[in-house]
């Protein structure tokens, strides 16, 4: 499948939410919801800048509704700008109960990255296409 030049970069990962991933409600850890974001963010990030890069800031994370035990929980993320050395990265988790096929948007979040030189000062990151 191929991208048209004008479609932003992204990345889609896939988790499942096990027993250790909940609280005493049985529901999503929110800390867990947020690393599973960044590291949605960090990959997107890292293949369009192939560069090292960092969380400088997550911003507008919205918990809207719980993800329970046993859903399946898609996340993708995409970049929306960039600036010199930044990435402004948009998350969207959706939970899915994997025996109805039920899916709903459960969080969203914005990321800014930053891309590191060798020396982890912030460098030149392309812009979008």
């Amino acid at each position: 499948m191929t991208k048209h030049a004008t479609a932003l970069p992204e990345a889609t990962l896939l988790e499942m939410v096990f027993p250790d991933h909940t609280n005493h409600l049985g529901t999503l850890f929110g800390g867990q919801a947020l690393a599973w974001m960044d590291k949605a963010a960090f990959i997107v990030a890292s293949r369009h800048a192939r560069r090292i890069v960092v969380t400088a800031r997550s911003e507008e994370v919205s918990f809207r509704v719980p993800v329970r035990k046993g859903q399946l929980v898609e996340l993708l993320a995409r970049i929306v700008e960039v600036g010199r050395s930044s990435m402004h990265v948009e998350v969207e988790m959706t939970a899915e109960d994997p025996l109805s096929g039920d899916r709903r948007v459960c969080t969203t979040g914005r990321f800014v990255m930053v891309a590191l030189d060798s020396n982890g000062s912030p460098t030149d990151v392309p812009p979008l296409a």
